[in-house]
């Protein structure tokens, strides 16, 4: 955090002294972003995008921060530019579908995730959220397998083996779901969503005892909703 505040006065010290140049702004907003400080951000993409108005990368990152403030629609409209001005910008076409998906557009979501795989065939993050569209409409074999891809991509996605497991429990197969989520707790022992899928696909196995217990981890890390599930199960 201590280093994120560094470069934003960085940044505004060589705006300061009249290097006032696109890339700047640019990479002061996308810091600003990581102190979720959306609004300001987007005022630095704004200047970047005055003083450069054919920068495809502040397009898509104003896009990002509008999305981080619900405005799906204002994000769509910022990526549809970036795309025009880059008609191979990967990332642009991921973040449309994510807003897509947002705004219950799931066709037009997967299309977006499928040109994107199109530019480029190892964007893991784009199997991983076409997997979730599919989830989200009942395709859970074919969530299963766009999760299989980001994971053969890259083995330490921690979402990934989540998002596989959550799928599987829909299946019903609680032990392939357990691996998974097994898998997702050891790459990110704070995952408390992992805890919590996997606590209640223990549940479902008779491991009560077990599984509450993961309940129980998952709602000491912040995921209320666990608490409710313990109502349900552990009392």
């Amino acid at each position: 955090m201590k280093v994120i505040f560094v470069l934003i006065l960085f940044f505004s010290l060589f705006i300061s002294c009249q290097n006032q140049t696109a890339e700047t702004y640019n990479n002061r907003g996308i810091a600003k972003v990581s102190l979720q400080d959306y609004s300001g951000a987007i005022s630095d993409y704004n200047k970047a995008i005055e003083i450069n108005p054919d920068f495809a990368k502040a397009y898509n990152n104003r896009g990002f921060a509008k999305g981080s403030l619900q405005d799906y629609s204002g994000a769509i409209s910022d990526y549809n530019k970036a795309i025009e001005i880059n008609p191979n910008a990967a990332e642009a076409y991921y973040n449309r579908g994510i807003a897509k998906d947002d705004l219950q557009d799931y066709s037009g979501a997967i299309s977006d995730c499928n040109k994107a795989i199109e530019i480029n065939p190892d964007f893991a993050k784009a199997y991983n959220n076409r997997g979730a569209v599919k989830r989200r409409l009942q395709d859970y074999r074919g969530a299963i397998s766009d999760y299989n891809k980001a994971i053969e991509i890259n083995p330490n996605a921690a979402e990934a083996y989540y998002n596989r497991g959550t799928a599987k429990n829909d299946l019903q197969d609680y032990r392939g779901g357990i691996s998974d989520f097994n898998k997702a707790i050891e790459i990110n022992p704070d995952y408390a969503k992992a805890y919590n899928n996997r606590g209640i696909a223990k549940i479902k196995l008779g491991q009560k005892d077990s599984g509450c217990l993961d309940l129980s981890k998952a709602g000491e890390l912040g995921y209320s909703q666990a608490y409710e599930a313990i109502k349900d199960f552990c009392n």
